[in-house]
């Protein structure tokens, strides 16, 4: 049935959560790292529940116009997000802050650099934050004076070691940071509204590492050689160059395609060591820069973790020498050859929770600045609950949603107009509102114990020759139900042999704080159960051995879906006067058709978007004094869909009809003895 959603029309929304943020962001002073967490000024915890913004408008402008730049901002505080990573603002004009009439990539084009002060400007005053990313999607011209400028596109792997790309990084890490901003009346360096600076995107070297142009490939040969000379004896040097095949004066190649795996020891780990350094220098390189030379108080953060098809401890060897250590996933990435188009909860063991648990460090923040279940997959109403569950039991500090595009154009028809954009998803975004309460709020206990991991440079070396069966953590011998019945963290990359671990064989993976069950059925179907005192939800194949918490049940229709229930008033739900509950199954839009298999998409499709209503009863359990329990379908703006109905009192609870008419939010009110009205 059609859904859509209407920010434009939220202002009056029952559902506005801005009370979760601490407006104006930074009020007083830099966020700061304590331990391994972040915290304000005072020392008090605070974690980051925020969006992506990319391009505002699919290819037109990265950021709103100043007119509608309150609207945006205001939308975003009443879904609870308190930071916005602000990515791929090194795109030409009007996509990004480059001015796109010169011929270097070197200036900022005024309109789109003063678009973006107002709107953070607009941010700042509702408690928003701003994670900002320096080197992303930037494209070189004739100008620059950086060599194949026009066949290097993004110049990957080239950025960390061309000393002219370098250049043009700390010109442009100058030129942004030290930018005064009149709305906010602060250069960026010196505003605390910028809770996290990140120097590159996706960005790392690595064996078998092939430059896109022989000048550049030429070049880390150049280094790569020079680099041996220093480090090594002259009795290593020609045992290298003889396993090399390097004759003369011939300089020893890289390895490159089969000779990865069929490589000496000595010589993958030499190699290895030094793509490691190289990494580390910029990296540290890049942070003096920062830190000591433009006086950057925000915390760094240097690139993702964002390959679980291979082992990611080489890369976080180098990423751990800064503040943050940062991850990137997504359950079923869209490619050329489709998707799986599988649930998740079938399968917990290659979950985004399980990927992303791999990265945290024992003594470091760690963030997940991009994850997201992509459209089309089917089951992409398991992606938003799960996670924000997971990432309070796994005690991590951020998690950005990959991406927020609200469309410019007025005659834009809602629908989901590209695989990550959630802005218009009628099922992500009151999912995303129900997790800012869980996530921000810390509804789900942090895990008692936690499992760390140590690691000798051997081990770390050796994991990237491991065989994909040992994805995702690389550690044969880990189980991989850990991290959804403990906490898992990285103790040292430089340290002692991995040790042995046990879990137990158990159907559900139960979480050791009793909160959290991942169920499979006999058939190999998934349910995740969630079970704190303020949030409750049922996550997957919900007729699968149907479970009842203490304060959520179900009776649906519908096989698969997300059912969640969570406090408004920050109260527990056995006594809270008021609710959101969500639930979402599928989304698509009109006229979308898959290919044979599934895999893909035939036809788009567009607007309306469609859902398929979650349609049965929900019964709320041991409501201690209710005397009446009202609910609110809303729609797209958070609007009560006609008037608020009555639950239906049973000895099992209050029964609450859901599905007529179609939503995917709901206000619950609760009329307690003795408390007066509604």
């Amino acid at each position: 049935k059609p859904f859509t959603m209407n920010h434009r029309g939220g202002v009056n929304s029952l559902i506005d959560l801005s009370f979760l943020l601490d407006p104006p962001a930074g009020k007083n002073g830099f966020i700061r790292i304590q331990g391994s967490h972040f915290v304000k000024p005072d020392g008090k915890r605070i974690r980051f529940w925020g969006v992506n913004l990319t391009d505002w408008s699919k290819g037109s402008v990265m950021m709103p116009p100043k007119e509608d730049a309150p609207v945006w901002a205001a939308t975003l505080a009443r879904f609870g997000v308190n930071c916005v990573r602000l990515h791929f603002l090194d795109l030409d004009s009007p996509r990004g802050l480059i001015d796109r009439t010169r011929n270097d990539s070197r200036e900022f084009d005024p309109q789109q650099l003063d678009r973006l002060d107002f709107f953070i400007a607009e941010l700042k005053k509702r408690g928003i934050y701003v994670n900002l990313n320096l080197n992303v999607g930037r494209s070189y011209k004739a100008g620059d004076g950086v060599q194949d400028y026009d066949k290097i596109r993004w110049a990957k792997g080239l950025t960390l070691y061309d000393p002219r790309l370098i250049e043009l990084q700390k010109e442009y890490a100058r030129k942004i940071l030290t930018h005064h901003n009149p709305y906010t009346k602060s250069e960026y360096r010196n505003d605390p509204t910028v809770a996290i600076v990140e120097l590159v995107n996706e960005n790392a070297l690595y064996i078998g590492f092939r430059a896109p142009t022989p000048y550049y490939d030429n070049a880390l040969n150049e280094i790569y050689n020079a680099w041996l000379r220093k480090k090594l004896t002259s009795e290593e040097l020609s045992k290298l160059r003889a396993q090399a095949g390097a004759s003369g004066d011939q300089p020893v190649p890289r390895l490159k395609g089969a000779e990865v795996g069929a490589a000496s020891k000595e010589r993958f780990y030499t190699e290895l060591t030094f793509y490691i350094e190289m990494e580390s220098v910029y990296f540290r390189d890049m942070k003096a820069y920062l830190k000591d030379t433009l006086g950057v108080k925000s915390p760094i953060v240097g690139t993702a973790d964002h390959s679980h098809s291979g082992s990611s401890y080489p890369l976080l060897s180098s990423t751990s020498l800064l503040d943050i250590v940062d991850g990137h996933t997504y359950w079923q990435h869209p490619g050329p050859r489709g998707i799986p188009n599988t649930p998740q909860v079938n399968d917990p063991f290659n979950s985004t929770v399980v990927e992303l648990s791999r990265t945290a460090f024992a003594n470091k923040p760690y963030t997940v600045s991009e994850v997201n279940h992509p459209y089309p997959n089917e089951w992409a109403a398991e992606g938003i609950p799960t996670l924000a569950a997971y990432a309070g039991f796994q005690d991590w500090d951020g998690i950005f949603w990959y991406t927020f595009e609200p469309k410019l154009s007025a005659d834009w028809k809602p629908y989901v107009g590209d695989p990550f954009d959630i802005s218009l998803d009628p099922v992500k975004m009151p999912q995303l509102a129900a997790g800012a309460l869980m996530f921000l709020r810390g509804d789900v206990s942090v895990a008692r114990e936690t499992v760390e991991r140590s690691y000798t440079r051997e081990q770390v070396y050796d994991s990237l020759r491991l065989p994909r069966t040992e994805r995702p953590y690389f550690t044969p011998g880990f189980p991989l139900s850990i991290p959804l019945q403990h906490g898992s963290r990285i103790r040292s990359l430089e340290g002692k042999p991995t040790g042995k671990f046990t879990a137990v064989d158990a159907n559900p993976i139960v979480s050791d704080t009793r909160e959290l069950s991942w169920y499979l059925s006999p058939d190999k179907k998934g349910l995740v159960t969630l079970e704190t005192e303020r949030s409750q939800a049922l996550i997957g194949f919900v007729n699968e051995g149907r479970k009842s918490l203490r304060n959520l049940d179900a009776n649906v229709s519908n096989n698969f879906c997300s059912i969640v229930l969570t406090s408004l008033d920050s109260k527990p739900i056995s006594r809270s006067t008021r609710m959101l509950l969500t639930a979402g199954a599928r989304v698509v839009n009109t006229g979308m058709k898959w290919n044979e298999n599934r895999s893909a998409l035939a036809n788009w499709g567009g607007p309306p978007t469609l859902i398929e209503p979650v349609t049965g009863k929900v019964i709320l359990r041991n409501i201690e004094k209710a005397t009446e329990v009202r609910v609110a379908a809303l729609d797209g703006a958070g609007r009560p869909i006609g008037k608020p109905v009555n639950a239906k009192r049973t000895k099992d609870g209050w029964e609450i009809e859901i599905g007529e008419p179609a939503s995917t939010w709901y206000e619950v009110t609760v009329r307690q003895s003795g408390s007066g009205q509604l």
